[in-house]
This record gives C-alpha cells, structure tokens and sequence, in this order.
C-alpha cells in the first residue's frame, strides 16, 4: 500500500531555514507528480507546492515563492522541500501528498488542486518563533 513518511520539521527562528523530506514507498513514486500542503491550526489545509513526476517542472503558492525549493529524487524515492526565509505564518503541519493519476490534466495550476491527491503522509510540524 502507499506509504508516505515526513520528516524534518522543527523549530526554526523567523528568517531561518528548514529542510523537509517524504519518504514514499508503495507505489511507482517516478510516475506521480507530489506537492506538499500545509495545514495551520484553525485553518483549512493549503497547497504549497507541487512537482511533476519527471521533476521537471514546478508550481507554487504566492506565498513561499522564492522562499521555498520542491525537489525530488526519483532514485530514492524521495520528496523535499527546502524552506529559506521562513515566517511565523509559516507555522503549521506539513504534508507530502501523491497525485492520483500518472496523467495532470494540461492547466497551469493542476498541481494545486487538492482533490486530486489520493494519499497523504501523517505529516512534520513545523514552528517557526523567536
């Protein structure tokens, strides 16, 4: 079955940085494209960026462009997301999800679409404060 493990969260400073993995096991990780979402307490669960299966290109929220990398090694079956800059609106759980079709439908924002996403790791926290 699907597995999806994170890791790497923690306490950061405002302006540090954090590097965050996905561990994905249970299914074909090259043929999938993978975003990460984050959930704040209180708050709905946000898309934050996402990465088509090959890696060969990226999206991201407004937000964290510029301040965030999605990345993946397709050889170890691993998802990352390097986070610089970070703020304390950046708090909150950090989730890796799979998408659930090899094929992502020809629009620009297609990685955003949470409904799309059929597994989800049991997420990284993520507390950024002085």
């Amino acid at each position: 079955q699907v597995q999806l493990v994170e890791s790497g969260g923690g306490l950061a400073q405002p302006g540090g940085s954090l590097r965050l993995s996905c561990a994905a096991s249970g299914f074909t990780f090259s043929s999938f494209a993978m975003s990460w979402t984050r959930q704040a307490p209180g708050k709905a669960v946000e898309w934050v960026s996402g990465i088509y299966s090959d890696g060969s290109d990226t999206r991201y929220e407004d937000s964290v462009k510029g301040r965030f990398t999605i990345s993946r090694d397709n050889a170890k079956n691993t998802l990352y997301l390097e986070m610089n800059d970070l703020k304390p609106e950046d708090t909150a759980m950090y989730y890796c999800a799979k998408y659930s079709d090899t094929v992502v439908a020809d629009e620009f924002y297609a990685l955003s679409r949470l409904f799309m996403y059929d597994s989800w790791g049991q997420g990284t926290q993520v507390t950024v404060s002085s």
